[in-house]
């Protein structure tokens, strides 16, 4: 149901804006996060949008940095990486969960492959 894309490499200070493909039959009111898992480190709660309450949150690690927005007519949801750091180089994957972004940081419902993040000079 759910496919991220965009990765690649970039350069400190650099941007770069991941996708994340929802199928037709994901309903919209869900929630959609954003999460990370950089190589030997425990999975991280990027951010979390819920458009059914309005509300968009984040990592403090990332806050002011990173954007999450949708756009349902295109069936996406996009995470926009700004000021990027090496500290952000991970595997970078989307979720879903039918209770929206309440306690996403625990985890959601549904989860898709992820797309490698470097940030290298």
């Amino acid at each position: 149901q759910l496919q991220a894309s965009g990765g690649g490499t970039v350069q400190p200070g650099g941007s770069l804006r991941l996708s994340c493909t929802l199928s037709e039959s994901t309903p919209t009111d869900y929630g959609f996060g954003w999460f990370r898992q950089a190589p030997g480190k425990e999975r991280e709660a990027v951010g979390c949008i819920s458009d059914s309450d309005d509300r968009t949150y984040y990592a403090d690690s990332v806050k002011g940095r990173f954007i999450i927005s949708s756009d349902f007519a295109r069936n996406t949801v996009y995470l926009q990486m700004n000021s990027l750091k090496p500290e952000d180089t991970a595997v970078y994957y989307c979720a879903a969960d039918r209770f929206r972004c309440i306690d996403y940081t625990n985890g959601m419902d549904y989860w898709g492959k992820g797309t490698l993040v470097t940030v290298s000079s």
